[in-house]
């Protein structure tokens, strides 16, 4: 582990999956048993991860995603970053499509392996206030679909 550049490959991750939108290019980046932790929720599995992507950004329209900065520990097998995310909502957190802004903000500490792949992410992520501060019953917040009663959801 040291000497590894784990900011590169953390960026490379950012650039690749996120700022170019592809899903498919955590098949290079991620370990098969990737875990992203987010809002309580567990996504596990690079095959889970990249359909939660592909979710993920189909529900904003005009996807941008911008690093803030990004550090790493010492020996290198964690990576601090603080990121934002800008666009349009397209249903997003299972609300009814609206076009309204979103800007969200969230920092992600990274898991990197030895062999150079993400093993576990954990977000945390503004997307609260983002609903809170879209303008009530007419912002995102006024358009949220029932709950669904099923697990995970």
């Amino acid at each position: 582990m040291a000497g590894q550049n784990s900011i590169q490959i953390v960026e490379t991750f950012w650039r690749e999956v996120w700022q170019l939108r592809n899903p498919h290019a955590a098949d290079h980046l991620v370990s098969d048993d990737f875990t992203v932790t987010s809002g309580g929720v567990e996504i596990k599995s690079r095959e889970a991860f990249k359909k939660w992507v592909a979710a993920f950004l189909a529900s904003i329209d005009e996807f941008e995603f911008d690093v803030i900065e990004t550090f790493q520990n010492e020996i290198g097998d964690r990576v601090v970053s603080r990121w934002r995310v800008t666009g349009k909502n397209n249903g997003f957190m299972g609300s009814e499509p609206s076009g309204l802004p979103i800007d969200m903000t969230g920092t992600a500490v990274l898991h990197v392996g030895e062999d150079g792949l993400l093993r576990h992410n954990w977000v945390e992520r503004s997307a609260l206030e983002v609903l809170r501060s879209s303008g009530g019953q007419n912002g995102i917040a006024g358009h949220l679909k029932p709950a669904s009663s099923e697990s995970g959801r």
